[in-house]
């Protein structure tokens, strides 16, 4: 239980590349990303709302996870290299190809609170390219980030999409260590 009363900031951006094998997810050891800026992420899903006895009888929401950017300074070499697939040639040349495709990540984040620092993960996260986007230099510097739409689904194995574990509790400080696991209560 949260005993935050607001949240603030953005830190601590990781991501751990997914590997699907019989309906399975293992994840390699996450990999900070500096430069986190922001997190936006909306509800996916649908609402079925059935109507009976002149009034709403029966609604059901589907939890298809979330929508949502990730705002970053730059997304590095090694992420874009790991994560979407493009390939480094022998002078150090950046490539994008066509043919590559993203693999799935978790995506581990902190968020400051008023209390408590909180810990989020997103277990199964497709991300696509981000833009490519820039201007003159004027009387000012304005710096320029970089934006990757992400869908967050139900992970293969067990349809979790997301957890969260606040400073204080047991797995938050080795959070970044790997990606958290569900652990059940214990009666």
């Amino acid at each position: 239980m949260s005993n935050n009363k607001v949240k603030y900031g953005l830190k601590n951006v990781h991501y751990a590349v997914a590997t699907e094998n019989g309906g399975t997810l293992t994840y390699a050891a996450p990999v900070p990303v500096p430069g986190g800026v922001s997190i936006t992420l909306e509800p996916k899903g649908e609402k079925a709302e059935f109507y009976a006895d002149d009034g709403l009888y029966h609604s059901v929401e589907s939890n298809q996870g979330y929508e949502g950017s990730l705002e970053m300074a730059l997304m590095p070499d090694a992420f874009r290299i790991a994560v979407l697939g493009d390939k480094l040639d022998g002078n150090g040349a950046l490539f994008e190809d066509v043919n590559a495709r993203p693999k799935p990540i978790a995506l581990l984040f902190e968020f400051n609170g008023d209390v408590n620092a909180t810990r989020h993960a997103l277990y199964y996260v497709h991300v696509s390219r981000p833009a490519l986007a820039g201007k003159t230099t004027a009387a000012a510097v304005e710096v320029g980030t970089e934006t990757l739409n992400m869908v967050a689904s139900p992970a293969p194995g067990t349809g979790f999409v997301k957890t969260k574990l606040e400073a204080g509790k047991t797995g938050y400080d080795t959070f970044f260590a790997g990606v958290y696991t569900f652990v059940p209560l214990t009666p």
